[in-house]
């Protein structure tokens, strides 16, 4: 079969590799489409720390959003998930430690990564393999598009739950990436006044159509209660800007992560009582991503610029966009092309 593969920094090609095999309690799925990640992208230009820490190693087949159907099942695995639309929880943890067992399979200390880590074979390719007990079923109100944004969505929402802010909160969201607009999307689905800071008027150019409260940049930005704050950028200045910017006794979620590190001032975090969360990961928002898409309270479709084939992949981890592209930060692929 087809599959993209990452072999160096800055390498990367479409080669014919042998076709998965479902092991036992494992079902093999054809992809119909994949998303394109700033995770991706930096395992691509050899960034992602992993490569440097040895969790992660060239050549490496990324992927890790992404919907298919079952076609193969391995020993044990149910019969009723044959021919069943499918996307899958990325993080796999070994199902035996503490962490595991208390439902934290998301930081399990020998977790491997669907197109990350420990050369798990990624979804830029025509199949995959997973595990049975990673899989999470489609309705059919779901499509493609939707379902390979299921695992961004599972994050945002993760975010947006860390907020705790219900109907009437008001939400501050720095970047208009992918995730800064799924946690926008969700937050506003749930009811909070949804705000959010773009590094310029041109960055909130797709925000403005989803009818959002608030639309800012940095200058503009008012100095409105901002009951809490999320990360969503990669700017190393921001996480320090989110604690300057939150309500005292309000709570700053961190899901973006920089390039270089980042540097706030714990005094500060103390002082105004404020409470942090890191997100990692979206298995356990999964559910809610899949259950809101299904009933239209959040369409997260205008967020992906163009589908396109796996040949073109590489072009796409360069930085290409291609001129008739739409304004959304994410590109798919569909690896049948």
């Amino acid at each position: 079969m087809r599959a993209l593969v990452l072999t160096g920094p800055g390498k990367a090609e479409v080669q014919e590799v042998e076709p998965p095999v479902a092991a036992p309690g494992e079902v093999v799925v054809d992809v119909e489409r994949a998303g394109v990640c700033g995770t991706d992208a930096e395992l691509f230009t050899g960034g992602m720390s992993y490569l440097r820490t040895g969790r992660s190693w060239y050549p490496v087949r990324p992927g890790h959003e992404w919907c298919g159907r079952v076609t193969t099942l391995g020993d044990g695995v149910p019969a009723q998930w044959l021919g069943r639309r499918v996307t899958a929880d990325t993080m796999l943890g070994c199902g035996h430690c503490d962490r595991c067992r208390a439902g934290r399979h998301h930081v399990c200390g020998d977790s491997a990564e669907i197109g990350i880590s420990r050369g798990r074979a990624g979804a830029l390719a025509e199949r995959i393999a997973v595990p049975v007990t990673a899989l999470h079923a489609l309705p059919g109100s779901v499509d493609s598009t939707m379902g390979a944004l299921v695992e961004p969505g599972g994050n945002a929402l993760r975010a947006v739950r860390a907020t705790r802010l219900g109907s009437g909160g008001r939400l501050l969201v720095l970047g208009t990436g992918t995730i800064g607009l799924l946690v926008a999307l969700f937050a506003q689905a749930e009811g909070v006044e949804v705000h959010l800071l773009g590094r310029d008027l041109e960055d909130l150019r797709l925000a403005r159509t989803f009818g959002f409260a608030g639309l800012w940049d940095r200058p503009a930005l008012p100095g409105l209660r901002w009951d809490a704050v999320v990360d969503a950028s990669n700017a190393p200045h921001l996480p320090s800007l989110a604690l300057d910017l939150v309500e005292p006794a309000g709570r700053v979620v961190y899901i973006g992560l920089a390039g270089t590190p980042s540097t706030l001032d714990s005094r500060d975090l103390v002082l105004k009582d404020v409470t942090a969360v890191g997100i990692l990961g979206g298995s356990a928002g999964l559910a809610g991503a899949i259950s809101a898409y299904a009933d239209g309270s959040v369409d997260a479709r205008p967020l992906v610029a163009a589908t396109m084939g796996l040949a073109e992949t590489v072009q796409i981890l360069g930085g290409h966009r291609p001129p008739d592209a739409g304004p959304g930060p994410k590109f798919h692929i569909d690896p049948r092309r």
